[in-house]
């Protein structure tokens, strides 16, 4: 099978499943809203009912966001320009390359969310894996089955994280890049060692979310137990089908950047409000429900490549869960030993 091929089933796999789509964009959501809320009676308590108010109802008012932006702290730092349309994921993938860190409340939402990603991931490899319906009693048991192992393997991806974005990342922005511009006079020339030092960065980033991406797999389809193991066992199979591995990676990334192009053309602005905050929110949300595709399209393009190579289409080791049927279930169809 080649990339192409895995990539054209993993979307046939997530077109069958819209509910594993439906179903996440309504977690995320659930995340988002709570900090949304929170945010909005920030603002409505700064602006209060003054001039300024309706000013901000008639479109953006940018000695009031000025204003709010020099006094704010904790959550409403993350009110700033670059949450308007295309800005946003241009924002979080330039803090990503520059390693800055997320406000101490956004930080302990996000690792929520990963722990729960984390725990509803077994679920998702789970059905995709299976390529049929699991029903949702089937989906939350493989998703607890797996959940302790997963969070194992998750921490051991976060070391390797961590010791990117604190030591690999320091070395090569913090100290080899001021050796290699220290002399130099051109603006240009230092902007393309700073893309170079990017793009080694990016590629060791590739590195490990690849091998994580495959040990899940591998913990989830195989059953396994040891989260070392899997990882392990993740590497060997990135390490001997690399070629192909990194040629899938390459499609869903271009997938990934297609969607962002997108969104890139038909992002709205800070808009004038009616009609258009909320057309602005529907194209958002339409954003985020094709960003969640893609991802569970990665999941499970990545597992039909795996399945293709080591076992078949559809494999998975552990018999499917169901959801124990009572006693009397049991004397209906006459299966339960008789009651004498």
């Amino acid at each position: 099978m080649t990339a192409i091929d895995a990539w054209i089933e993993g979307w046939r796999r997530v077109w069958r499943a819209p509910a594993l789509v439906l179903g996440m964009l309504a977690a995320s959501l659930a995340f988002a809203l709570p900090l949304a809320l929170v945010l909005r009676g920030m603002i409505a308590g700064h602006l209060g009912p003054s001039l300024a108010a309706e000013a901000a109802l008639r479109g953006v008012n940018w000695d009031w966001w000025q204003e709010f932006a020099a006094q704010a702290t904790g959550l409403a730092t993350t009110f700033g320009p670059h949450v308007i349309g295309f800005a946003a994921p241009l924002s979080n993938i330039s803090d990503l390359l520059d390693n800055r860190p997320l406000a101490t409340v956004l930080a302990g939402a996000v690792a929520a969310w990963l722990v729960t990603w984390s725990f509803l991931s077994g679920g998702l490899i789970d059905r995709l894996a299976r390529n049929r319906r699991v029903g949702a009693a089937g989906f939350f048991m493989a998703s607890g089955v797996h959940a302790f192992r997963l969070i194992r393997l998750g921490l051991l991806a976060l070391a390797a994280y961590a010791l990117l974005f604190r030591v690999v990342h320091r070395g090569l922005f913090d100290a080899l890049l001021p050796w290699l511009t220290r002399s130099t006079t051109v603006e240009r020339t230092a902007f393309l060692w700073r893309l170079a030092l990017y793009a080694v960065f990016g590629l060791l980033l590739v590195g490990v979310n690849v091998v994580a991406d495959y040990a899940r797999i591998r913990l989830v389809v195989e059953d396994r137990h040891s989260a070392i193991g899997a990882l392990l066992a993740g590497a060997r199979f990135v390490g001997r089908r690399l070629g192909r591995v990194l040629s899938l990676y390459a499609v869903n990334a271009a997938t990934l950047l297609a969607v962002l192009a997108l969104y890139a053309v038909v992002a709205p602005g800070a808009g004038r409000g009616g009609w258009s905050t909320w057309a602005g929110l529907a194209v958002g949300q339409l954003f985020i429900l094709a960003r969640v595709a893609a991802k569970l399209q990665s999941y499970a393009s990545e597992t039909t490549l795996f399945q293709d190579s080591l076992a078949q289409a559809g494999y998975v080791a552990r018999p499917p869960a169901t959801w124990p049927e009572s006693p009397a279930a049991e004397l209906v169809r006459g299966e339960a030993a008789p009651l004498v």
